[in-house]
């Protein structure tokens, strides 16, 4: 479609809305789907099957291939391998090196890719990957693996929530969002439960348990990426399993409560990623959830040896790690939903970060009782893990054009996870089995991502005054129409939520 037609369709679809504006947005949205013929009960639920469940199962593979070296670690991974010194963190550390700077490449490749080939595509190379992790034999051919996991797993994550905030609203987004992000609680637990079952594997076919944990886990993934392929959804506009009505409303639905177009026809330059990043609402949900990276992956790659540290035996740690994920799933879960039903995100944010805080603080204190610094695994899994969500939900729906929101998820996690680097080098075996300074690196970094959601709160509340202002309103009147679309949630119609 040449810009000339967007223009022409999307001035259609304003018309639409302009000649409704003395009624609620709720209002506006019943009387279309009335016009149109839309059950909306009928068409969320047919939305939430088709698109919530394979992004979940992604999610699920993706996070149990990137953490399953900590269980690998307890079953003689780094004394088969001969790691000595920090070689076990440097592993670690080169799977972000890929995943920080791919990130928005792969939310641009996206638009041109159907994003169930894409998609489907890095979930079968990171399986394949993985099994290859079970055949390494030094540190060379570990290395090389974490680095090509973090480079085909780059795309996934915020491939996912650029995704979803095209399908949902601002009222409906936190469940999905956190639903989805659940799964990592999820896969946390499947990971310690699997390396606990596949410790009977041990040397069967010569081949120890620590390397069974890779081949089993990857052998699993390349087999659901066959499945993936035909049923992750690609874009609503697009989108296989609607029919040409029901994406018809479904895309006026969501410009009547965003107040803006959605711009998904448009051909985007260079140039317009980079104008993306002169925002400082790109930047301040990067710096929360870059500050969230750094306990959330040090708790993952690291809980199953302070577990142990505890003093359970190696299988007996895996077992015991699965219990906080479970007690996060539901925790995140239940805290998304009263978020969307509240239509608030910043007290529930904090209120998940001072949980982390607390559990933090209980593992760090509490050195000589075991039990209790288990108690704030629970405490640290469930904030954590909750307020992510809440944080990346948040930023990805206050932002309004298709290219805003591209760049927008793709860099607050693809910058967000420079933290990972960090956390691999604040556990170090020398620190076992308290570990003070990567816990008070973990508590600094969570009060740190609390700051910058504030200051996130204030700027997002801000604006939402200075949109509603006459001067403000004929500066963007100014613009040429292709601008206006083109910056989204600047637009004096889009209202902020916070």
């Amino acid at each position: 479609m040449s810009d000339k037609d967007f223009k022409n369709t999307e001035s259609d679809n304003a018309s639409f809305v302009n000649s409704v504006l003395d009624i609620s947005d709720e209002q506006k949205v019943e009387q279309l789907a009335q016009e149109m013929g839309i059950n909306q009960k009928k068409l969320m639920w047919k939305i939430d099957l088709w698109v919530v469940p394979p992004f979940c199962l992604l999610y699920f593979l993706s996070f149990l291939d990137r953490v399953n070296i900590s269980n690998a670690k307890l079953y003689g991974l780094a004394e088969d391998l001969n790691l000595t010194g920090n070689q076990y963190n440097i592993a670690l550390t080169v799977f972000f090196v890929p995943y920080v700077f791919f990130e928005v490449l792969s939310n641009y490749i996206i638009k041109y890719v159907k994003p169930h080939v894409w998609l489907s595509g890095l979930i079968l190379c990171f399986g394949a990957i993985s099994i290859g992790m079970g055949f390494v034999t030094n540190f060379g051919g570990l290395v090389a693996c974490r680095f090509l996991i973090g480079l085909t797993e780059s795309g996934t994550f915020p491939s996912i929530f650029y995704l979803l905030a095209n399908y949902y609203t601002k009222a409906e987004s936190q469940r999905r969002f956190s639903g989805f992000f659940s799964v990592t609680a999820l896969s946390g637990a499947a990971s310690g439960a699997i390396a606990f079952r596949i410790h009977d594997l041990d040397g069967v076919h010569g081949l120890s348990s620590w390397q069974w944990v890779f081949i089993i886990e990857g052998i699993i993934t390349c087999g659901c990426a066959v499945i993936l392929f035909f049923t992750v959804a690609d874009f609503p506009e697009e989108s296989r399993f609607l029919d040409e009505n029901e994406r018809a409303f479904l895309k006026k639905k969501l410009e009547i409560i965003s107040g803006t177009q959605s711009a998904f026809d448009i051909k985007n330059t260079f140039k317009d990623v980079l104008d993306c990043f002169k925002d400082i609402l790109i930047w301040l949900p990067s710096l929360a959830y870059f500050g969230l990276i750094i306990p959330s992956y040090g708790y993952a790659y690291f809980a199953a040896t302070i577990i142990k540290e505890m003093g359970y035996s190696a299988v007996s740690a895996n077992q015991h790690s699965v219990y906080p994920w479970l007690c996060a799933f539901v925790v995140i879960n239940i805290t998304a939903f009263f978020s969307d039903r509240a239509r608030l995100r910043l007290p529930f944010f904090l209120g998940a970060c001072v949980f982390a805080i607390a559990g933090l603080s209980m593992i760090l204190a509490a050195r000589d009782h075991p039990h209790v610094r288990y108690a704030g695994c629970f405490l640290t899994a469930s904030g954590l893990y909750s307020a992510m969500p809440l944080v990346v939900c948040w930023a990805a729906l206050n932002m309004g054009s298709h290219i805003r929101k591209s760049v927008g998820t793709a860099w607050q996690v693809g910058f967000g996870n420079i933290g990972g680097i960090i956390a691999t080098f604040i556990f170090l075996s020398k620190d076992a089995p308290v570990y003070k300074p990567g816990l008070s690196v973990a508590l600094a970094a969570v009060v740190f991502a609390m700051i910058c959601a504030v200051a996130y709160f204030l700027v997002v509340k801000r604006a939402n005054s200075v949109k509603q202002t006459d001067a403000y309103k004929e500066k963007f009147a100014l613009k040429d129409e292709r601008e206006q679309i083109m910056l989204g949630d600047r637009n004096p119609n889009f209202v902020y939520l916070y």
